[in-house]
This record gives structure tokens, sequence and C-alpha cells, in this order.
């Protein structure tokens, strides 16, 4: 088992910048890809973004490129989401997750294996 628990969330204004934490526990954290995912009231929850066990390799949805960026620390067995330039559509409960594979940039065709409780960001306009 992996236990997540994201930190970070907020309300922030349009055009602010957020950076989301997810620290992790239980089995090997660096076996693991790591992602983001969100989700919108009355929406299903998306992809936003991943990275592969040793950090080698990131994804992102079209909708974020350029403005969000993923990174981990192996050591702290903690996965980063810095969100920069954020817009009033960003607005959601984002979601950490462990064990995704088969990834591109439209997310993992496997998993994830593991979710967080995840955390509320709000982007006022």
């Amino acid at each position: 088992q992996v236990q997540l628990v994201e930190s970070g969330g907020g309300l922030v204004q349009a055009g602010g910048s957020l950076r989301l934490s997810c620290a992790a526990s239980g089995r090997t954290f660096s076996n693991y890809a790591m992602g983001w995912f969100r989700q919108a009231p009355g929406k299903e929850r998306e992809f936003v973004a991943a990275i592969s066990w040793n950090g080698g390799n990131t994804y992102y949805a079209d909708s974020v490129k350029g403005r969000f960026t993923i990174s981990r620390d192996n050591a702290k067995n903690t996965v980063y989401l810095q969100m920069n330039s954020l817009k009033p559509e960003d607005s959601a409960v984002y979601y950490c997750a462990a064990g995704l594979r088969g990834l591109d940039d439209n997310g993992p065709r496997v998993g994830p294996d593991y979710w967080g409780q995840g955390t509320q960001v709000t982007v006022s306009s």
C-alpha cells in the first residue's frame, strides 16, 4: 500500500501561482510513476501531469503545458506540482496519484493504483 497526502492548495487570484506537494509513505516511492489529476464540480476527473519513477520523463495535459511543472524528490518521498499563470478554469480538487503505467500526454493507460484525498485549488477572476 501507498499512502498519499496532498498539501498546498488554496485560494489565489488569476495569474498567480501555487505549489502543491504530495507526501508518500508505505511502499518504495521511487518504484512508482506519479501524477496529478483534477476534478471540477460537475466534471469528470482529468489527467493533469505525470512524472516517471526517476524524474526523467514528464507528461502534461495540453491545458496546462507551459504553465505547470511536475517534479519529484525521491529522497523526500514527495512529488510537486508548480502551477503558474493560474486561470479560473484551473479551479478544482487536485489529486495526487501513484502507480501510473503506459504514460503519454493523454495520461496513463493503466492506473493509478493509489489516490490521495485531494486538495482544493480555487482561482478567482
